[in-house]
């Protein structure tokens, strides 16, 4: 008796069919799996012999083999153990092999023939769709597989229901897709929690609008966090496609609830003891890291200077291309990570550099000291630098009404990326931080270049600090509605440009 179906394998956020083979044999009793499988694929013969029992089903005293191939493609994770229990009844008679000749299945089983949540959903429902075949998933992410708009879509909540399916004795219901809900968490807080910090209030808007990188540099609780913090608040909301992008790989990660999708723009804020591997993703499986998992969001990191410095050389490629790659012995993988670097430091390890009565007896050597753990090609990457002073008497006394909330904020926030995907209409590129800065030298007024020149070479910026002056006096031109750079955008930017 042989049986066979098909399911999926990830390399990256990419899915690649697998077929999965059963032959069952005379011979001693056996259930061997083969073809690269590892541990959570090799223990799923025990998951699927107590499923099969709960049902009242027992295996037949033969050989039971199953073959994953292609077999020199490593299959990792528990999602083999649907496709593996639909193959066995198919082999066994107890469903016709035509039930399962068009689909692709994946869903862990449970001791009890429940069929239980795994990581992968959207891409693999992705793959069915393109290939016109029927996707079989666990009920608990119906939603993320049917956020694609796929009608082919079954559900079940365990291996009985689907059997019953089958055999026409009940059908699952049609998995309806539910409404997007874009709004912001009212647990995230907003803009007038803020008091004081105009300044800083006023870059965090410049770098929403344009999706442009900060560090925040101040003394301890001055509220760079609670800056930070508040950025999501303000930023627009995902376009379609963004929202495909996000969920699958926070769907690769497990990390998708049962709304089904990411509908805010992620926040991530990895403490500075993460490792390298943390950041970027990587291990046996190759997951998504930080850097992946604040694709088309936020990364905060806080107390920038105490990564390891690995970790934080780790940033340059995605700060510049968008993406990160991990290379490995066996397997070489690309993630999205077009990230918005969010970073706050000390300016020095006390925290209290330049605060009579507070500094430490290093000063001022312990604040190069302590800046010099972030390398100068990081440092050029930052387009806005801010300092974040005390917050004084008269800030904590203003009444919250005075203060802008994120509402009003985020409204001129969009309208200044609605000018950008307007300009960007027909590219891949949708903000300013994202185009490379000689496109954008065209809408430098004469004024502007006359003076952006002179700084340039006073301050010896670099080419790459060069256009990014300009990326950020392009977007300030788009908050006040201007199609010219102008000579006041050249000389804002400038101010945020400062060498530390």
């Amino acid at each position: 008796m042989h049986s066979s179906i098909k399911t999926v394998s990830f390399v990256g956020v990419s899915a690649i069919e697998i077929d999965v083979q059963i032959q069952i044999i005379n011979g001693l009793p056996a259930f061997t799996i083969v073809g690269l499988p590892d541990k959570a694929v090799a223990e799923s013969r025990e998951r699927i012999r107590a499923s099969l029992f709960s049902m009242g089903i027992s295996l037949p005293s033969k050989r039971i083999t199953v073959n994953l191939a292609p077999a020199d493609v490593q299959k990792e994770g528990s999602h083999y153990d649907l496709p593996i229990a639909l193959a066995l009844l198919s082999a066994m008679e107890i469903i016709s092999q035509e039930d399962i000749n068009n689909v692709i299945a994946l869903g862990e089983m449970s001791l009890n023939g429940a069929i239980a949540k795994v990581p992968g959903v959207l891409p693999a429902a992705i793959f069915a769709k393109s290939k016109g075949k029927t996707l079989i998933c666990p009920e608990e992410c119906s939603q993320e597989a049917a956020c694609i708009g796929s009608d082919s879509i079954l559900a079940p909540k365990n291996l009985l229901s689907l059997l019953n399916h089958f055999k026409g004795i009940q059908i699952l219901p049609k998995i309806i897709k539910q409404k997007i809900d874009q709004t912001n968490s009212l647990s995230i807080g907003c803009f007038s929690d803020i008091k004081g910090q105009m300044m800083a209030k006023r870059a965090m808007e410049i770098a929403a609008s344009g999706a442009h990188n900060v560090l925040m540099l101040g003394p301890p609780g001055v509220g760079k966090s609670l800056l930070a913090s508040r950025l999501p608040t303000i930023l627009p909301p995902f376009t379609p496609e963004e929202i495909l992008e996000v969920t699958m790989i926070h769907s690769l990660a497990g990390e998708v609830d049962k709304k089904g999708i990411i509908s805010e723009r992620p926040y991530r804020s990895p403490h500075h003891s993460a490792s390298l591997v943390a950041l970027v993703g990587g291990g046996v499986n190759a997951k998504p890291g930080e850097i992946s998992l604040a694709h088309r969001g936020v990364l905060f990191l806080d107390e920038l200077p105490e990564f390891s410095r690995a970790a934080l050389e780790s940033l340059r490629q995605p700060l510049e291309t968008g993406t990160i790659s991990i290379a490995r012995a066996n397997r070489h993988i690309t993630y999205p990570a077009r990230i918005q670097l969010i970073a706050a430091m000390n300016p020095c390890r006390c925290g209290y550099l330049g605060i009579p009565g507070k500094e430490c007896t290093l000063a001022p050597k312990c604040g190069k000291d302590y800046l010099r753990k972030i390398s100068g090609p990081l440092l050029d990457r930052i387009d806005i630098f801010i300092d974040v002073p005390d917050v004084k008497l008269e800030d904590f006394i203003q009444s919250k009404e005075e203060i802008e909330t994120s509402t009003t904020i985020k409204k001129r926030v969009i309208s200044a990326r609605e000018a950008q995907l307007y300009r960007y209409k027909d590219r891949s590129e949708k903000t300013n931080a994202e185009v490379d800065g000689h496109e954008l030298e065209l809408y430098l007024t004469n004024d502007a270049k006359q003076l952006l020149y002179q700084c340039i070479d006073n301050a010896k910026i670099s080419a790459r600090g060069y256009y990014r002056i300009i990326k950020l006096s392009r977007t300030l031109a788009d908050m006040e509605g201007t199609d010219s750079i102008n000579k006041n955008h050249i000389a804002e930017a400038l101010g945020y440009r400062r060498i530390l």
